[in-house]
């Protein structure tokens, strides 16, 4: 799942080459300008499905076979997509079934881009006859480096609701259930009279005059995540066998949360993502540095593909705002602070007509006279001189809890506060440490965490029985956890964990919730310690469990908001609000420090955010970040240096003397 690709040493620099967009005496003026910029690795064909096969088993690869071999004649490798991301029109117009359908029935037609439903036969069919002759064609190509599936699954259709899905739907079911008394007892049918009694009674949940059943919605967030995988498994496996010993990968889409990423992790060569700063984000570099350590936690801790971001402005967003001189750099660098072993871009030259003419390129529109293409240039010269940092990783000592299934189930209607959002919360605790320089892996909750001293369960609504066990069985080992609210409080078919929340970890944390009392929109409720809860509160009552902190006033004063518990050789925590800004810091910080974990910087001021990427054999660098109302910093040195300054973007050397 690590980002190694043998053809491309050092960083891959370089990003999506829409070649086919532009007349070939351009292809020539561009290769030239890859090689002053240092672009040693273009993803190419993402879109040229209507190019490739131009009619029904109609293929025209001339315009490929002269593009290749322009780029590997120049030096420059290919990370070659199979196009399967957007159907032509020919085969939309053929074959109009292969449509996606909405949840109130209607038809969502072709003429941008990822029209197709992801369990239609016509579609698979068709998207495995041109896998099989792309990679029958350039298996043995000079310029192929790796494979690249589709693009951005279920960034647009990550559900379909049509007849041929509610089909694919019922098969799944089948398989996870096995018959219907296994269904009904698993989506709690008693309720509101929704019994089954036949297989073919069974639909997706589309639009119903009150809430829909909530296993069924979540089950059918399951099965379409996994139906975009098998579509992606058939596209792999022919690549795998066509072309073996090519890596394949498809990009992730930080940001996207309707497909499984731990189950698609297992599934690529090497893991990838695309990020785009929001440019308004309250804090952007915090949901940078979440996705990013998102993404080397998805590779399992070792480096991984940044295969998208953006020069300047996007596109999509709804004021599209460019970035000021010394961002780009800036925000390349911090994820490759954070694991990333490329620096790729959406897209090497900016479009000149379609819906994403206004995406900034490495090339932008006012061509190299121009502040990004300076800044371009500038990067890919920073990038051959850190070249040494490649194929270290970063080390993290502490954890947070996420799980896919816990999110779609916590999100769906009829919950208690539309205020308590699962991944705001655990996005806030991860942004909480990164302030504090403690860097921060994302873990499943049946993964192994015994190499952590710290786990955090933010936001963990559902969890599994195993995944319940195994927290306890990590605290028992002699780790130290902190669960917050609302959490464990439902097993893996969301229904109610009885007897008192948080119910699969009441004996662990020795706390027994008798009723959550969320708060009204905007309210506060002060904490003994001086300070302050939000959101959400809980009534809780002790049970084997020392109170550290708790309420000052409010409906539940004299109760516990803070607890802790000694478990076997280790400690559990329990949060029953939440916290924000210094106090949730200074909570992490404190129970980090007990834990045995230090921070990268040992009393970081306002804005200053620092990580460390280690060699096996010891050798490491600290990317040190100042963001604030002037300009930006970020330095990068190699471990050991007296020199711990920073200097401005785009003006420090690379890497300090040691």
């Amino acid at each position: 799942m690590a980002f190694d690709i043998p053809a491309v040493p050092g960083f891959a620099f370089g990003g999506d080459y829409s070649a086919e967009q532009w007349p070939e005496p351009v292809w020539v003026e561009d290769v030239g300008l890859m090689k002053t910029a240092g672009v040693n690795l273009a993803t190419v064909g993402v879109f040229s499905w209507a190019l490739l096969e131009t009619a029904p088993g109609r293929y025209e690869f001339d315009w490929l076979d002269r593009l290749l071999d322009l780029l590997a004649g120049h030096g420059v490798a290919v990370d070659l997509a199979t196009a399967t991301a957007s159907p032509p029109p020919w085969f939309s117009h053929a074959h109009p079934e292969s449509l996606p359908v909405g949840p109130t029935g209607t038809t969502i037609w072709y003429g941008s881009r990822q029209a197709y439903c992801p369990s239609s036969p016509a579609y698979r069919t068709a998207a495995a006859r041109l896998v099989e002759q792309l990679a029958t064609r350039y298996a043995g190509h000079p310029a192929l480096a790796m494979w690249h599936v589709n693009n951005e699954y279920g960034c647009h259709i990550s559900r379909c609701w049509c007849d041929i899905s509610a089909a694919a739907f019922r098969d799944w079911l089948r398989n996870r259930y096995g018959d219907l008394a296994g269904l009904n007892a698993a989506w709690g049918t008693s309720f509101w009279s929704q019994r089954y009694t036949d297989w073919e009674q069974i639909i997706p949940p589309r639009d119903t005059p009150s809430y829909p059943n909530p296993t069924q919605q979540l089950d059918f967030h399951r099965f379409s995540s996994d139906e975009l995988l098998a579509c992606f498994r058939v596209e792999r496996d022919l690549l795998h066998r066509l072309s073996p010993g090519v890596p394949v990968t498809t990009n992730f889409l930080g940001g996207l949360w309707d497909l499984d990423y731990w189950a698609w992790a297992r599934e690529v060569d090497v893991v990838s993502m695309d990020h785009y700063l929001i440019a308004e984000h309250p804090q952007p570099y915090a949901d940078l540095a979440f996705v990013a350590d998102l993404a080397r936690s998805l590779a399992g801790g070792r480096p991984w593909a940044l295969m998208e971001h953006a020069t300047s402005a996007v596109n999509w967003q709804p004021r599209n705002l460019a970035k000021p001189p010394g961002r780009l750099r800036r925000d390349s660098l911090a994820h490759v602070a954070r694991g990333a072993d490329s620096v790729l871009y959406f897209q090497w030259r900016a479009s000149k007509a379609g819906a994403e003419k206004w995406h900034s390129g490495m090339v932008p529109h006012a061509g190299t006279d121009s502040k990004v293409w300076q800044e371009v240039v500038a990067l890919g010269a920073e990038l051959g001189a850190l070249a040494e940092v490649v194929g270290s990783e970063v080390v993290a000592d502490v954890a947070i809890l996420l799980d896919w299934s816990s999110l779609w189930a916590q999100r769906q209607p009829s919950q208690p506060s539309v205020d308590l959002d699962p991944l705001a919360v655990i996005k806030g605790w991860h942004a909480a440490l990164t302030e504090a320089t403690i860097t921060c892996d994302l873990a499943h909750p049946e993964s192994d965490l015994r190499r952590y001293r710290l786990v955090l369960a933010p936001a963990l609504y559902l969890v599994s029985d195993a995944g319940a066990a195994n927290l306890t069985g990590f605290v028992a080992g002699g780790g130290t956890a902190l669960v917050g609210p609302y959490s464990g409080v439902v097993d893996d078919n969301d229904h109610v964990r009885l007897g008192g929340y948080p119910g699969a970890w009441r004996d662990l944390l020795g706390v027994r919730v008798q009723e959550h009392f969320p708060l009204p929109a905007g309210a506060r409720v002060a904490l003994t310690d001086g300070g302050a809860g939000s959101v959400w509160t809980e009534l809780a009552v002790p049970t084997d469990a020392e109170v550290l902190t708790g309420y000052a006033d409010g409906p539940l004063a004299g109760s516990p908001a803070l607890t802790r518990r000694a478990h076997g050789a280790g400690t559990a925590y329990y949060l029953t609000t939440l916290l924000a800004g210094a106090h949730l810091r200074d909570l992490l910080t404190r129970l980090a420090r007990d834990a045995g974990v230090t921070p990268v910087l040992p009393d970081p001021p306002e804005g200053v955010t620092a990580v460390q990427r280690r060699h096996p054999d010891g050798r490491g660098y600290t990317f040190i970040a100042t963001d604030g109302p002037t300009a930006p910093t970020l330095t990068v040195r190699r471990d050991g240096d007296p020199a711990a300054g920073t200097a401005p973007v785009g003006a420090a050397p690379p890497v300090a003397s040691a």
